[in-house]
């Protein structure tokens, strides 16, 4: 437990770490222990931290591309000499286990990386007007104090994918973790120092409860952007408030991912791939698949084989050696899996392996396979757990119904040994991704996003630097 002695635990405003105004404490799904105590941010401190952005977005906007470079490249360089530190962190705090921690670790190191990159890349126009009477110059350049909101699924990844741009488009920053997982914030925030970042730049306030904190915030007037990601009914929430003064947002918010596996699929790679798109993390992913369609000619090779290979998990506390399966972050977000598969099991579900609440201590809940009929209740829901629910399908028509009948559209996943019929049952998919044959494409250099309710703009790629900018158009007499 000596790192979490050594791991700072305060709020971060202009480039001091304070006291708030209580504190809380941070827990171990596993076992429930407290590891550690973290500062609670009052409305002064969110104040001071809008003050402190402000008054940094001066300099910091108009500080040269390279010099913001350097920094989230030296960030890079210390997050993955650190990995294995951080990986604990992330593991103890969030409950998944350590080798899903240290791939998150890496993935999220990655976003510094590109956006150190592509902040050297910003581009922009200069070119003569179709009537030939002015020159037209179009420059893009920093929209101003961003305020960024993370979930506790991810809480590296989600951090850096959204610092990284901001700063690398000359934005300053205040981040809000998850309550649940900001010891990992905290640390990415102090290698965000060591790395150089000037003082108010980047700020991490911690209010409880956040609700009304974040509504007061975004009435600031010098709050011009919101990145959130996390569920749609949060989401939907902070649209309404941001509307009020027609504050820029990017959204990425729940998924109900379909997991189509055609008639002509190579079984084992299937499973493969469902094992890595349905357990990376335990579940809890917005990318998740989150509802299987099975061709009924290999239904029930799949369902046996994705069985056995569930049910062949250790599942134990995240840092233990050999553990595959780690607890939900807490036991509120264990027993609302655990409700949703007795929901499922009373509406006609037949459980395969697992879907039982584990006796004992820690919020853990088995991996588990169902077979249901295509109106069973659970796959109108974003399970966020070890649970895959199957549906038997007469045809690849089927399946694309069924895999758009729902509101959300974040990722698809599409399994078939003929690439031009995946191909075009990946066209009709209504989703802002789409996998084929692969059970995992999140890329830190691919825009990552979705359509209808699963959010508003990308992360990622060459599109994610362009939610931190505004284009400005300039008219030239020459």
């Amino acid at each position: 437990m000596l790192i979490f002695m050594q791991l700072k635990t305060q709020l971060y405003i202009d480039g001091k770490w304070i006291d708030g105004v209580s504190t809380m404490p941070v827990t171990d799904p596993s076992d429930e222990s407290v590891i550690a105590y973290v500062q609670v941010a009052s409305d002064k401190e969110c104040a001071q931290a809008v003050d402190a952005a402000a008054k940094a977005f001066k300099t910091w906007s108009k500080t040269a591309p390279r010099i913001r470079a350097e920094i989230l490249r030296k960030a890079f360089e210390i997050m993955t000499s650190e990995s294995d530190r951080l990986a604990e962190i992330i593991s103890k705090e969030n409950g998944k286990v350590l080798s899903d921690a240290k791939g998150e670790i890496l993935y999220a190191s990655e976003f510094f990386r590109w956006f150190a990159e592509e902040a050297v890349r910003i581009n922009g126009e200069f070119r003569m007007a179709p009537a030939g009477d002015k020159r037209i110059l179009v420059t893009k350049q920093p929209i101003g104090v961003s305020l960024l909101i993370t979930p506790w699924n991810f809480p590296a990844a989600m951090a850096t994918r959204k610092i990284g741009p901001a700063l690398a488009a000359g934005c300053t920053v205040i981040l809000k973790p998850a309550g649940e997982t900001p010891l990992t914030a905290i640390a990415i925030v102090e290698i965000l120092e060591r790395a150089g970042v000037p003082a108010g730049v980047v700020n991490l306030i911690l209010p409880v409860p956040s609700g009304p904190a974040i509504a007061k915030i975004l009435k600031d007037p010098r709050i011009v952007n919101l990145s959130f990601t996390g569920s749609t009914e949060v989401g939907r929430v902070l649209l309404k408030e941001a509307a009020e003064r027609v504050i820029r947002t990017s959204m990425e918010l729940g998924g109900n991912a379909p997991f189509l596996v055609l008639a002509d699929a190579n079984v084992d790679d299937a499973v493969s791939g469902a094992m890595l798109a349905k357990m990376r993390n335990g579940g809890a992913a917005c990318t998740a698949a989150n509802r299987f369609y099975v061709a009924k000619e290999i239904a029930e090779e799949f369902t046996t084989k994705l069985a056995n290979a569930m049910a062949a998990l250790k599942m134990a506390a995240g840092t233990s050696n050999g553990a595959q399966l780690g607890a939900s972050v807490s036991a509120k977000e264990r027993n609302k899996i655990a409700e949703l598969v007795d929901t499922s099991v009373s509406s006609g579900a037949q459980i395969k392996t697992g879907g039982k609440t584990p006796a004992g201590q820690g919020a853990f809940y088995p991996a588990t396979v169902l077979t249901v009929k295509s109106d069973n209740p659970i796959l109108e829901n974003e399970i966020f757990g070890p649970v895959a629910p199957i549906v038997v399908t007469a045809s690849d028509e089927e399946a694309i119904e069924l895999a758009n009948a729902t509101e959300l559209g974040l990722i698809s996943y599409v399994y078939s040994a003929d690439l031009k019929r995946a191909i075009k049952v990946a066209e009709s998919l209504e989703s802002g991704m789409v996998a084929i044959n692969k059970g995992v494409i999140s890329d830190p250099a691919a825009p990552f996003g979705g359509v209808k309710q699963s959010g508003l703009g990308r992360e990622g790629g060459f599109a994610g630097i362009e939610e931190f900018l505004e284009t400005k158009y300039i008219g030239v007499e020459i």
